[in-house]
């Protein structure tokens, strides 16, 4: 089967990876030749969220087991690099994240990709503005395939078991 694209990206806290990020990444990975996977570790709201975490949600969810569990799901399908990336210090003056900031950041590491992938509607303008040559891929944003978001997961410890990969 050929590829549609040659590189994809995949990014976001991942906070937690689970199964319907997963399920993005092998879409990209089935439509590019090479697809980078990135965790952008060291945001404002994982920083808060671990600050108040319980010792075995901080272990969990650490950005070194993130990233274990994104490098072995990445492993799986072949094409997939998978990087971690400090964004502690893409700040707007008043201490909020500055995505802005994080652009050139991706792009010193994985050059220049054909598609970004993502489930989010909303973040179509920000991909639009940073990546205006990449096409912006929507990936299940109903969330049919797998009915969960890392918000959920951090708010019911049961369904961490079912869905974290």
């Amino acid at each position: 089967m050929d590829k549609r694209y040659a590189v994809g990206m995949y990014g976001g806290k991942f906070l937690p990876y689970h199964k319907g990020h997963f399920y993005c990444l092998e879409t990209a990975s089935n439509m590019c030749g090479k697809v980078w996977q990135i965790l952008t570790a060291g945001g404002v709201e994982e920083e808060a969220f671990l600050r108040n975490a319980s010792p075995e949600d901080r272990a969990l969810l650490s950005p070194e087991a993130r990233f274990r569990r994104m490098e072995a799901a990445g492993q799986r399908l072949g094409n997939v690099e998978t990087i971690l990336l400090d964004i502690s210090r893409c700040r707007t003056p008043d201490g909020r994240e500055d995505w802005d900031a994080e652009t050139p950041l991706i792009l010193e590491r994985c050059g220049k990709f054909d598609a970004v992938f993502g489930s989010e509607p909303s973040y179509a303008a920000y991909f639009s503005r940073a990546y205006p040559w990449a096409d912006y891929i929507l990936v299940d944003p109903l969330r049919k395939h797998y009915p969960i978001s890392g918000t959920a997961i951090r708010n019911e410890k049961e369904a961490a078991d079912r869905w974290i990969v």
